[in-house]
């Protein structure tokens, strides 16, 4: 059985105010939660219609109904499996060879793919830009399928952390150069803009670089949606 208290702190941190102030987010899904509890991520809490069926090295597990599991859950079909865990410490320091920053990136299903694609890509680090939707987002923690265990993200002032850095500054633009032809170094820093907008100005100014994806189709399409264009991106570093 789950207390009232503790129902309404569960679904209260589908906010992203409520999990700043509270320093948890939430996880739902079997394999998903399986896969961050043996991560170092530290457990709150976890919940589930049917423990028995979890498989998470003997940390204890409130069981509750699905009514239950229904009132702490974001998804319309709650799959019987919740965990509650503590937000990380930030950690600023970059240890990839690429590091890969987010200006203005707005939709979770967008960023949540784009994390994912890190984790596969071996990209460490992603630097996103406070207007950047947070990663704790429910919706964007589904998408990364527990690839947020292992990709290291941080909020930072790009203005600042781009100007203080001494690696190459790749950003993507429409009219940029062809990165099927372009010679790409070890080390460097990839720049994804905003869905609608793309780069903003402040940012694009601090770019040493402008890249582009060819369009080998007829031009009715405006332009790729950002998370695919970041696999293109990461496989053209990767090659």
């Amino acid at each position: 059985m789950v207390v009232k208290s503790e129902l309404k702190l569960i679904k209260s941190l589908q906010q992203k105010k409520c999990r700043i102030e509270h320093g948890l987010f939430v996880i739902e899904g079997k394999k998903t939660l399986e896969e961050v509890v043996k991560s170092q991520m530290r457990l709150y809490k976890l919940f589930a219609v049917d423990p028995s069926n979890l498989d998470i090295g003997g940390h204890e597990v409130t069981q509750v109904t699905a009514r239950e599991l229904s009132q702490m859950s974001s998804l319309k079909n709650p799959n019987g499996y919740l965990g509650v865990f503590y937000i990380p410490e930030k950690v600023e320091k970059i240890a990839s060879d690429w590091v890969l920053v987010l200006d203005g990136v707005q939709d979770p299903g967008n960023l949540g793919t784009i994390i994912r694609l890190c984790d596969w890509f071996g990209i460490n680090d992603i630097v996103c830009s406070n207007d950047t939707v947070d990663c704790y987002n429910p919706k964007v923690l589904q998408a990364t399928m527990g690839s947020i265990t292992r990709v290291n993200i941080q909020y930072r002032s790009l203005s600042t952390f781009l100007g203080s850095t001494e690696l190459p500054i790749y950003g993507t633009f429409m009219d940029g150069d062809n990165v099927n032809t372009t010679t790409l170094p070890k080390k460097g820093i990839m720049i994804m803009g905003n869905e609608g907008k793309g780069v903003s100005n402040t940012v694009a100014e601090l770019c040493s670089d402008r890249l582009a994806i060819p369009q080998f189709g007829e031009k009715t399409t405006e332009s790729l949606n950002v998370a695919s264009a970041t696999a293109i991106l990461l496989h053209e570093i990767r090659k």
